[in-house]
């Protein structure tokens, strides 16, 4: 049985053709085969396809599937590989509008390199760190089995850590570029920078030589230049230093900076080394951003880097910054500030703001006293906690011998929150302290903001900081989703590069999450289901990507991609 075709000429010359079930049976007397019609389909050109599809699939239903996919295809066909398509797909169509990839390959001009070679190697890591972080051993086998990236070859690890190299020499050229295209095309507000830094650790037994360790500043030294007007070279040698963010102070660690746009967007991350003061972390980035020819920036920061030497800096070139005050810090003009008379006035939000001016004419400084009445309470309750866990500490501590006291002071020591709460009597016993509760208790849900700019109000001020939640989202994904850590590179020039590789790939997700409403995580389940499949049979081999899921499409629509070829590649085999 098989579906015939027979065809007729018209009187006009014109050919029609009609479709037919037939089946051939034997003449009774001649034995020749003759085509019996069982069913006539009508006119090729009218016929009803979705009968036809509905015919196929109710006799494929009594097939295996292999051989329902032989008779389909008239031949055997074997499924010789299937690869993840989708989120490098969406991924590299981003990579190239963006800008990134023709910076890398402009950068490499001139070099002994092969461009389009180590823009694909440079993606092809940047993209695993954004689907499937692991090692760059791992990410040769990931480029090699797992997933299709067009363009790029199988490589070793030799091959990664050149481009990684490459990457790194070249990076003040690309990331100028980046930031040229991406914010003209995200039309980002770059007039306002959100600055912070965080530090990662590495998994390694010792520190580096003392070779290694030249660029790397005390706090002393690094007060001297900030004098002399200098900023540091950016680096990332390891030093160990009490203050892990990563509560690993036993481990070498680099400081990382960030800055970060209002939209989210990261604009450049820089390294510094693990004990490097705040001073030359604030001249280098905005030293750097300033040859970008921004427009007048507003530098946005928390506590850490509020100095006078980092206020004064960031006025230069008619920069202007808000800074969040250290409410413990203890200084003149913060209890100044804090005890002023005044006003709160709702604004946007939850937030109620206060403005107060210390000081007269020209030197007068601003601060902005911001309130948070959900903040409050989570401020009430975590106190509450701290209070019920400390009388626990201190129950029964009276009949203590008085070393045994002075063991858990020093225990508290260490944790500030528990022991600004305690006090000792004459006598040396423990007791909650009341005075240091009710201080605590005036400051819950409160900000204090010092601010250079005279042109924004108090909202405006109280708002823009609250935005820096914006560079604490990256740090979680910097860590989470894209894993910065653990690293085992061992030389500061791959670590440098490492958190470069990072960096690119927070700015990719980001720019989907921002597009899309999701985030990156649900978009990359999603993306991932696409594949790339090759097939064979005799007559030769083809890759087809699977169809589009409703999900994928949605996504492909928000980020305005078309969608991936449905044929990536087909060889036909040669006849004699």
């Amino acid at each position: 049985m098989y579906l015939r075709e027979t065809r007729r000429r018209n009187k006009d010359g014109s050919v029609v053709s009609y479709l037919q079930l037939a089946h051939n049976e034997r003449h009774p007397k001649t034995g020749s085969p003759v085509a019996r019609i069982i069913h006539n389909f009508g006119r090729a050109d009218q016929v009803d396809r979705e009968a036809l599809r509905r015919l196929v699939a109710s006799i494929s239903r009594f097939l295996d599937p292999a051989e329902a996919v032989a008779a389909g295809s008239g031949a055997e066909v074997e499924i010789v590989d299937a690869r993840r398509c989708g989120g490098a797909f969406v991924l590299d169509a981003l990579f190239a509008r963006l800008g990134i990839g023709k910076a890398l390959r402009s950068a490499a001009e001139g070099r002994r390199l092969d461009a389009e070679l180590v823009e694909r190697i440079c993606f092809a890591l940047i993209a695993q760190r954004a689907l499937e972080p692991a090692s760059k051993l791992a990410a040769t086998r990931w480029v090699a089995e797992r997933v299709a990236i067009e363009g790029c070859p199988a490589f070793d690890a030799d091959a990664a850590y050149a481009a990684m190299d490459f990457l790194l020499s070249a990076l003040p050229q690309i990331a100028e570029s980046i930031f040229a295209t991406t914010a003209n095309l995200l039309n980002l507000a770059c007039d306002v920078i959100f600055l912070d830094t965080s530090s990662t650790y590495f998994e390694v037994d010792l520190a580096d030589a003392e070779v290694e360790l030249g660029g790397a500043l005390d706090e002393a030294e690094a007060r001297a230049a900030a004098k002399d007007g200098g900023g540091p070279a950016e680096a990332a040698a390891r030093r160990f230093s009490r203050h892990s963010k990563d509560k690993r102070p036993d481990a070498p660690q680099v400081v990382i900076g960030m800055a970060v746009t209002a939209e989210g967007i990261p604009v450049r991350c820089w390294t510094f080394p693990g004990n490097a003061s705040d001073q030359l972390i604030v001249r280098t980035i905005r030293d750097d951003l300033a040859g970008w020819k921004l427009n007048r920036v507003l530098w946005v920061a928390d506590s850490g880097f509020d100095s006078l030497a980092n206020r004064a800096y960031l006025q230069r070139g008619g920069g202007h910054y808000v800074l969040a005050e250290r409410l413990r810090s203890g200084s003149a003009e913060v209890k100044a500030a804090l005890s002023r008379a005044g006003r709160y006035r709702q604004v946007a939000g939850n937030l109620a703001v206060k403005e107060v001016r210390l000081g007269d004419g020209a030197r007068a400084a601003r601060f902005v006293v911001v309130h948070n009445p959900e903040a409050a309470a989570r401020d009430r309750s975590v106190r509450e906690n701290l209070l019920a866990y400390l009388e626990g500490q201190i129950a029964g501590s009276d009949a203590w011998p008085r070393s045994r006291r002075d063991e858990l002071v020093g225990a508290l020591r260490s944790r500030p929150a528990l022991y600004r709460l305690l006090r000792r009597t004459k006598e040396g016993l423990l007791r909650l302290d009341r005075a240091a509760i009710a201080r605590e208790a005036r400051l819950d849900g409160r900000w204090l903001l010092r601010s250079s700019d005279e042109t924004l109000s108090a909202t405006d001020l109280a708002l823009a900081y609250r935005q820096l939640y914006q560079i604490e989202h990256g740090w979680r994904d910097l860590k989470g989703a894209l894993k910065l850590r653990p690293v085992f590179h061992y030389r500061e020039d791959r670590i440098r590069a490492h958190v470069q590789l990072c960096w690119l790939a927070l700015l990719l997700i980001r720019v989907v999450e921002n597009a899309t409403g999701r985030s990156w995580r649900a978009v990359r389940d999603e993306l991932e289901r696409m594949h790339l499949v090759t097939l064979e049979t005799g007559e030769g081999r083809v890759a087809k990507r699977s169809l589009t899921t409703p999900g994928q499409r949605l996504i492909l629509a928000a980020l305005e991609l078309p969608e991936p070829p449905a044929f990536s590649d087909f060889e036909v085999t040669a006849t004699a």
